[in-house]
């Protein structure tokens, strides 16, 4: 494929193999003191994004950058966005200028398929389109990242039971997680209030459960949702003690977990709220490890969509 614009465009085999690129990219940076490889020289990368971000957006750029390409930031702060030019205007422009990738998250869902298709021209040609977060939606690359830790972690993501837990509704991770981890052979199970739960979501190959106590001693991963406030306007839960009561994650809680168990969380954590501080900062959580491999994957994924490898020739 061209594009990396949903979990859905990628098999068993296909996403197996960017895991394993991912991989070889640690490997091959591992105890180097210059991290610089030539593997996208020439190339040029555009991160646009249209809501903020640290973590996406840094390890994006890092990933780029390691492998020489020429990365440039736009944002709608800076762009011409903020004078009222059009998304399609933007990505047209964009691709004038010489991008190889565009690297979109936007509030809209769908709106990295819109860009795909606005800069294609039909055969093949045009830029690569990575989506990196589109609305409530898919993140893809997050999901690949989360899925890469676990498999560190447990040695395997077949046959292991991963709970996703909390604003279900919002969370383009927990859409782009379960249907990547289901598609790995995990069995899934999301944690939340019926409110915080999506239409549709029967669809979806996972089980829903309403109770964290008691899918915690069964489980050998746990994934953590941001309530995302930003996203809401009605009243979703009574209030942020009792959300952090019923479905925040606490020492108590986490005593419940099984030895081998871990915790992932896609940040920016609300301590306090969805995670207690001593369970962020337990050797049990992943948190740092997820942003590390953050930028091991994105390498993959960049490089299967604009070079080409096994994984990407997969792609």
């Amino acid at each position: 494929m061209k594009h990396l614009l949903s979990v859905t465009d990628l098999t068993p085999a296909s996403a197996t193999g960017l895991l394993d690129e991912a991989e070889r990219f640690q490997q091959a940076l591992l105890g180097r003191e210059v991290r610089k490889l030539p593997t996208l020289r020439g190339r040029t990368v555009m991160t646009v994004f249209f809501e903020n971000s640290t973590r996406t957006r840094v390890s994006f750029e890092v990933a780029g950058k390691w492998m020489s390409a020429d990365v440039i930031n736009v944002s709608a702060s800076s762009s011409s966005v903020s004078k009222g030019e059009s998304l399609r205007d933007t990505a047209l422009t964009l691709h004038a200028a010489g991008a190889d990738a565009l690297i979109v998250r936007h509030p809209a869902s769908g709106a990295a398929h819109r860009i795909a298709e606005w800069t294609g021209d039909g055969n093949g040609g045009g830029p690569a389109v990575i989506n990196a977060g589109d609305g409530t939606h898919e993140h893809p690359t997050q999901a690949l990242l989360d899925a890469l830790t676990l498999r560190q972690r447990l040695g395997d993501i077949a046959g292991k039971r991963i709970l996703i837990v909390g604003d279900i509704l919002h969370s383009r991770v927990a859409r782009s997680n379960a249907f990547l981890l289901s598609m790995l052979g995990a069995e899934v199970v999301l944690v939340a209030p019926p409110t915080l739960l999506p239409v549709g979501v029967s669809g979806w190959p996972v089980t829903v459960s309403h109770s964290l106590d008691a899918e915690l001693p069964g489980a050998d991963a746990v994934l953590m949702l941001r309530v995302q406030a930003e996203r809401m306007n009605g009243g979703f839960f009574p209030s942020p003690r009792e959300y952090s009561i019923t479905y925040g994650l606490n020492e108590r809680r986490m005593a419940l977990l099984p030895e081998h168990a871990v915790v992932l969380h896609p940040g920016p954590m609300l301590r306090g709220m969805e995670i207690a501080s001593a369970v962020a900062d337990s050797p049990k959580t992943a948190v740092l490890q997820q942003v590390t491999n953050g930028v091991h994957v994105r390498m993959a994924v960049l490089f299967g969509l604009l070079v080409g490898t096994e994984a990407g020739a997969a792609l």
